[in-house]
């Protein structure tokens, strides 16, 4: 499974205007996409939505792409709106999935230290308690 991220900046003050249109969710089927999963990160200046599953690079290319998504080119449209110059494709560099069987030739084990839950903070930050 691949996974990528489109990151963008954010017009100031609009973090909340972004907010609100990953509230109202995708507009295209998920299920239906052959997307297998996706999130979506919103600081104060920027957006990040990620996109995992076989060839997921292709698909959202295609998404974007595709003439006939009415309710997406509008939502791509909103977005444009509120977004800061073009947005980046970052592709995944490393991964590490707690459920994968460890490498032994790795330098470094899995992080077995036991953490305390992250305690939420003021504005886009969660500090450990």
């Amino acid at each position: 499974m691949e996974r990528i991220a489109i990151v963008a900046r954010l017009k100031p003050g609009t973090a909340e205007q972004a907010r609100k249109l990953v509230a109202d969710g995708p507009p295209f089927d998920l299920g239906a996409s052959g997307i297998d999963r996706h999130s979506v990160f919103v600081s104060a200046g920027e957006v990040v939505f990620v996109f995992e599953g076989h060839q997921v690079e292709w698909i959202v290319d295609e998404l974007i792409d595709a003439p006939f998504h009415y309710e997406l080119q509008r939502t791509l449209n909103s977005w444009r709106a509120i977004i800061d110059g073009p947005p980046r494709i970052a592709r995944q560099q490393f991964g590490w999935d707690g459920d994968s069987a460890v490498d032994p030739g790795a330098r470094h084990g899995p992080d077995r230290r036991r953490r305390r839950p992250l305690a939420r903070s003021e504005g886009d930050v969660a500090i450990r308690s």
